[in-house]
């Protein structure tokens, strides 16, 4: 037998170990997705002809045996993420040399970035992802020429980028993220053929980044969550095959550049948590928002590499309903949405935005502005979260919003909206007083303070109050009578014990009051 594949199954226990005894000759061994447990037997090093070993998503635990880092030489691809494996990421003896894809991310791998991987000159795809690796990135991986996908996002790892790292001319995807690999970039890096760059949380300083200029490849761009400033570049519009822009939680100021409506594959948009003003930018309905597929010449500089495990590594993080999701494969190319909430924006919002018919999720809440509720929302006929909360938009809440039947999530919270709210019906039936909250001059259900008979144009009645209120004010003329009377019959006891002031009384009140014959 040379190939074994009993992936995706519910097969448990340990590898037993005579495995190597039984199939030598084995090329392919699958057994991902189940619920293995135990070490890596290190007699699989006596698998010499294995090709393709994937061991993933299962619950093994140790470390990867010296034996088969060093005696499988023909390994071509090598998965083990998912597990519980732990110590250095590779033996100090492996001789993995003809390795082209090496995946051991999500275990618990710890210390420095293998010395051992310098042998692996021929690596295409490395991803190392969450795990426990510290240390800096290592000057040697300028020598992996040949790299095509670099994972590192999730370590510990520190320090700046070596400039050997600009060496890396045909890099498709680089993950960064999660680390402290600030604050700079090398000003030398070239990735002209750079697809996906994700660089979040890096504690990355300075302007946006310029080398970022050279690469009119890039579909996904992920700087969120770093101290980055300045304005966003003119430039950025050149930059056409852009489909995911992610800037959120930077100090980015200036105006939303126009030159972004040029982007016209993007799908979503994040400039959120930043300090951009102005208006927004009505230009922002020429751009597609929709569901277009990623492209697969994307991934046609991969011969040896699966092109759909490739598509499986892209990852999007992206907040909608008010929680940060994750888009991975087919998912990441169905969803679309804009998020500029938490900046300084002020204006009108410009009712073409109601004409990005496939846009599911739109956010322009904790901003300034101003005007009222396009009607031409009512178009969004696939939006899933609507997001306006915090601003100081007036005016009635358009009815026909009603006609939303994708809305699950909708918030108007702390505007100066007024009338009566829509129907409860279709969507806005599910909608609680949370959604509304805020508006002293919105009126209806789900809002508890304002019935039936209010007419709808903003005015609250006079009468409107609670049987607490009726408490309160109870109380108060009680003891306000209470305080009278004992007042009253203080002063009445004090002129009866004392004759002194009695006299001066009567004296006074004999010449404030005329006596009669």
């Amino acid at each position: 037998m040379e190939r074994l594949d009993a992936s995706v199954n519910i097969i448990d226990g340990e590898l037993p170990s005579w495995t190597s005894s039984i199939l030598p000759n084995l090329i392919y061994f699958n057994m991902s997705n189940n619920l293995l447990k135990g070490r890596i037997p290190p007699s699989m090093g006596n698998m010499n002809q294995l090709y393709y070993l994937d061991l993933s998503n299962n619950g093994l635990t140790g470390e990867i045996p010296e034996k088969l880092a060093k005696n499988c030489t023909q390994l071509f691809i090598l998965k083990l993420s998912g597990n519980n494996l732990k110590g250095q990421m590779l033996p100090r003896n492996s001789i993995l040399t003809n390795l082209r894809v090496l995946d051991l991310a999500s275990n618990s791998f710890t210390g420095d970035i293998s010395p051992s991987m310098m042998n692996i000159s021929s690596l295409q795809v490395l991803d190392v992802s969450n795990n426990s690796l510290s240390g800096t990135l290592p000057n040697w991986i300028g020598d992996f020429q040949d790299l095509r996908v670099l994972m590192l996002s999730g370590n510990l790892l520190g320090g700046p980028l070596p400039l050997s790292f600009c060496n890396i001319k045909y890099l498709f995807l680089l993950d960064l993220s999660n680390n402290n690999l600030g604050p700079n970039i090398p000003s030398c890096v070239n990735a002209p053929f750079v697809k996906s760059l994700h660089l979040a949380n890096d504690t990355l300083t300075g302007h946006f980044p310029e080398f970022l200029l050279k690469c009119s490849s890039i579909v996904t761009l992920d700087l969120r969550h770093n101290a980055l400033l300045g304005e966003i570049p003119n430039w950025i519009g050149s930059l056409w095959n852009l489909k995911f822009l992610l800037l959120q939680g930077n100090n980015f100021e200036g105006l939303i550049p126009r030159d972004l409506c040029l982007l016209k594959n993007m799908s979503i948009l994040d400039l959120s948590n930043n300090n951009l003003f102005g208006q927004i930018p009505s230009c922002l309905k020429d751009v597609r928002f929709g569901n277009d597929e990623l492209t697969t010449d994307l991934y046609g500089l991969f011969s040896d590499l699966d092109e759909r495990d490739l598509l499986q590594l892209e990852e999007v993080k992206f907040t909608t309903k008010m929680r940060l999701e994750s888009y991975k494969g087919n998912i990441l190319k169905l969803m679309s949405g804009i998020d500029l909430s938490q900046n300084n924006l002020r204006g009108f919002i410009p009712p073409m935005v109601g004409y990005l018919s496939e846009i599911r999720a739109l956010n322009l809440s904790h901003n300034h502005l101003t005007g009222s509720i396009p009607k031409t929302f009512s178009n969004l006929k696939n939006i899933e979260s609507l997001d306006l909360s915090y601003n100081n938009l007036t005016g009635l809440i358009p009815p026909q919003l009603t006609e939303l039947y994708t809305l699950s999530n909708f918030k108007l919270a702390y505007n100066n909206l007024s009338g009566r709210i829509p129907d409860r019906k279709n969507q806005f039936g599910t909608f609680g007083e949370e959604s509304y909250e805020g508006n002293p001059l919105l009126c209806g259900l789900p809002l508890t303070r304002c019935d039936g008979s209010n007419s709808g144009h903003g005015t609250p009645q006079s009468t409107n109050h609670t049987r607490e209120d009726d408490c309160w004010r109870e109380a108060f003329l009680w003891s306000f009578a209470g305080s009278y009377v004992v007042a009253f019959f203080g002063v009445v006891l004090f002129l009866y014990v004392n004759s002194y002031y009695q006299l001066v009384l009567v004296k006074l009140v004999r010449k404030l009051i005329p006596l009669f014959p």
